[in-house]
């Protein structure tokens, strides 16, 4: 824009260019409303542009100022007692008509558009987008002849006021503000709706009026800082001007309407529809339901008494665990097989599933409490610190040490109830009755405090109570996962500070274990020595009965008496048909040409098993099923596919023991996660009349096996509920005897709390009465835990001719639901 001069200017009176709005607000603060500059060695001044519904012509004798710099501003109360002016001197307009207007402002009634919430010396960076003002722009009054400029003119009252047209700064909050403003985030104010001028009154006599001095409202000097955010005024009648590069605006809430004050830093509040209802003031309608999606929080409860979910809670608190930690790994099983279908990004399914069983409350040992948890033994192993969390062991889902505030006669103190050890800090494990913990902290940035979790180490080695220690390995099938291991009482025998590797003081405390209680982590490091090398086992009678037909050794071990081993067999992996295996129907096959994958709805073995891949990609079984059909000789897929396991063989160290009381059993050298396959049961298949009575080593499917709480709740995850037929597979015809022909399943006792269950398998043919019979571990199993299953109730089988009935016998699992027992 050109720059013109006035021809006569006056004394004491600064003439000035017009420049645009946009260059002069970021250089010339000024309360809201007023633009002004004061050059050196001049007297102050206010130049005030023609805003608002008094925007027109001018008899003044003031030069014109185009009206493209006008914006929508309302008049403000006269409260002025001293009236200085200013000359203007600017281009005109291109049709030659003078726009220039000046109205009455005040502080106590700034408008807020757009163009005027800038004031004080800005805050670098992006600044915020402002609506525009709610008053629109009134028509512009006819030009005016031109009159000398003048040094002063008399009050001009405001004009009359709309109600609904003209907001103010004025609220409950900001009259207690004064004086110089504190640094920091300046307060929110709310706007107020006050009464404005109707159009028809509108008086075009502009008013020309000096800078008012501090006020309540606004000081005259702004400390620097982020500027005031001024919300919109819950009056909704009126609809704003927005231009189309503006953000959707923020809709009102009636618990962050009345906010006023300094906000406090962190994440901002979301703006909620609140007893107002949606309008054309912001452009947008939230339905009544979408509300409650705005809401930040805890997730919603599940109310489990709608849905029809078997009880997992029972008058033994270990049944009761077992239980929970079998339905959580349930749900992040499934989870785990729908994301593989919808083939998305990797995510914790664990912590998913915990958090569905948290909201719906399927969880035990809610309070904290120092000393044993009922319901978890010593020994017992978790692949997620989430399920410590479900079943009362140690609450903390990241941090290492868990404690609680414990009165101690008239005193209250926050002691250590459990930690963690998993490998983070710098923890002495050598030895498997001694722990040298290292306390919390960025010990690595600076010295640790004694504050949290370090002043509850330090509190309870004055108090002396017991602390659960949780200690872990790693996962030998998962190179980036743990196995943590519950290994007992521990308490803490001293404690000292020392100069960590970074420099900086790290706590140290020494916990020794309780005496009396079973072995933890000292199997895990016999075991891991025994898989290096299986002749270090002692009381070693065999290393490997079976002779190399197993892809690993199992050992032969007796630590109870002399017996040297069990009857004679013959150890086979196959299972043997009466009749020809070729006279069998086949299994039609797939067409995959690699691998089987999920969601792939031309695979035929797929759709075979209700849809689903029954495995996952490391080999665990989802879901217990009536019939598992597993990629057979006639798919074109290879042997890597995901759905050949049983197939394959154990992969296991297994080691045949002596029992006390039950004979030969078998366990594990290796830990077995749930839903890992164990073993196939190999023998010779006979006619179900030619059973021997003194044939100990036969399977057959009972006739009514107990319901099996091994599945997941599909109510959980909105999928429809499962069918007891469809959990549990049917009685088969198939009988096989595994005396003179077998494998390691053959040494599988019962239990009438089980460890281990039975899936029917098909792979190389299509007769559904006679498959494979494959074991499943239904829970995780430490080392050294013996693995069985549940033979089925009691029941008789006609025997051969003259061999009478096989009758049931006693039960000596010693589980606390012992049926006494089974046949």
């Amino acid at each position: 824009m050109a720059q013109q001069t006035a021809s006569a200017p006056l004394d004491d009176t600064a003439v000035l260019d017009a420049k645009p709005l946009r260059t002069l607000t970021p250089m010339f603060p000024a309360p809201l409303g007023l633009h002004t500059f004061t050059p050196q060695n001049s007297p102050s001044f206010v130049c005030v542009t023609p805003f608002g519904p008094y925007a027109g012509g001018t008899a003044l004798g003031t030069a014109a100022v185009p009206s493209t710099f006008a914006a929508p501003t309302p008049a403000a109360e006269p409260s002025q007692t001293q009236l200085h002016t200013a000359t203007m001197n600017g281009a005109a307009q291109a049709n030659g008509t003078a726009a220039a207007v000046n109205s009455l402002v005040s502080p106590s009634q700034t408008p807020l558009s757009a163009g005027l919430l800038e004031s004080g010396k800005r805050k670098r960076g992006r600044p915020k987008r402002v609506p525009d003002a709610t008053v629109p722009l009134a028509p512009s009054a006819p030009p005016a002849a031109t009159v000398p400029p003048v040094t002063s003119l008399p009050l001009v009252p405001s004009a009359p006021q709309e109600s609904g047209k003209i907001v103010s700064l004025t609220s409950a909050a900001t009259p207690q503000e004064s004086g110089k403003r504190k640094r920091g985030r300046p307060k929110r104010v709310q706007d107020v709706p006050v009464p404005g001028p109707p159009a028809s009154q509108v008086d075009s006599t502009p008013v020309v009026q000096t800078l008012p001095g501090p006020t309540v409202h606004e000081p005259s000097t702004r400390k620097r800082g982020r500027p005031k955010r001024l919300q919109d005024s819950l009056d909704i009648s009126t609809s704003p001007i927005h231009s189309k590069s503006d953000p959707p605006p923020q809709l009102p809430s009636a618990a962050t309407s009345p906010e006023s004050g300094k906000r406090k830093r962190g994440r901002p509040k979301r703006m909620l529809d609140g007893s107002a209802t949606p309008s054309s003031h912001s452009g947008y309608s939230i339905e009544d339901d979408a509300v409650d999606t705005l809401k930040r929080g805890r997730p919603k409860k599940i109310d489990t008494s709608l849905l029809q979910l078997p009880s997992l809670f029972s008058d033994d608190p270990r049944e009761t665990a077992d239980n929970v930690l079998m339905m959580f790994d349930a749900l992040r099983r499934r989870l785990v097989q729908l994301d593989d279908v919808k083939q998305v990004a990797k995510q914790q399914h664990n912590l998913k599933a915990g958090s569905i069983m948290t909201n719906a409350e399927l969880r035990v040992n809610k309070n904290k409490r120092i000393g044993e948890v009922p319901g978890v033994e010593v020994g017992d192993m978790f692949y997620f610190r989430i399920e410590m969390c479900l079943v009362g062991l140690n609450s903390q889902s990241m941090a290492g040490i868990d404690y609680l505030s414990a009165k101690f006669s008239n005193e209250e103190d926050p002691v250590a109830i459990s930690v963690v050890s998993a490998g983070v800090y710098d923890n002495t494990e050598d030895d498997p009755d001694v722990l040298v913990y290292s306390g919390q902290g960025m010990s690595g940035k600076d010295d640790q405090k004694l504050e949290r979790g370090n002043l509850a180490l330090e509190r309870s080695l004055l108090r002396g109570n017991p602390i659960r220690v949780i200690r872990s390995v790693k996962d030998l099938n998962c190179p980036t996962g743990k196995i943590y291991i519950y290994d007992g009482l521990y308490k803490i025998k001293e404690a000292w500070t020392e100069k960590g590797k970074s420099g900086f003081n790290v706590f140290k405390h020494k916990l020794l274990r309780e005496p009396g209680q079973p072995d933890g982590i000292a199997v895990w490091k016999k075991t891991e020595k025994w898989r290096e090398n299986p002749s270090s086992r002692d009381h070693i009678i065999l290393l490997d009965i079976s002779y190399g037909v197993e892809s690993k050794p199992i050992c032969l071990v007796n630590e109870v008496d002399d017996d040297k081993g069990p009857t004679h067999f013959t150890y086979t992996t196959k299972l043997t048909y009466g009749n020809s295996l070729s006279s069998m129907r086949k299994m039609q096959g797939c067409k995959c040409t690699s691998v089987c994958l999920p969601g792939d709805n031309s695979c035929s073995c797929m759709h075979r098993n209700a849809g689903d891949l029954p495995y996952s990609a490391s080999g665990i079984l989802v879901s217990r099923m009536p019939m598992l059909y597993e990629c057979n000789d006639s798919c074109t897929c290879s042997q890597n596919c995901r759905n050949r396991v049983v197939q394959k063989g154990t992969q296991i160290h297994f080691e045949v023991f002596k029992t006390g009381d039950r004979g030969w059993g078998l366990r594990s050298w290796d830990p077995i996660r749930a839903g890992t396959f164990i073993c196939e049961y190999a023998g010779v298949i006979i006619d179900r009349n030619s059973v021997n009575g003194e044939d100990d080593y036969i399977f057959e499917t009972p006739p009514s096996e107990q319901n099996l709480r091994w599945n997941y709740a599909p109510e959980l995850l909105g999928e429809p509920s499962l069918s007891d037929s469809n959990e549990t597979p049917k009685q088969l015809p198939i009988v096989i005897s595994a005396k003179r022909t077998g494998n390691v399943a053959r040494f599988l006792n019962h239990s009438c709390s089980p460890n281990v269950f039975w899936q029917p398998v098909l792979y190389d043919h299509a007769d559904e009465g006679y498959p494979h019979i494959a074991f499943f571990a239904i829970k995780h199993i430490p080392p050294m835990t013996e693995l069985t299953y549940d033979y089925g109730q009691s029941h008789s089988i006609q025997l051969g001719s003259g061999s009478g009935c096989r009758k049931s016998k006693n039960c000596l699992c010693w589980s606390r639901k012992c049926r006494g027992s089974f046949g």
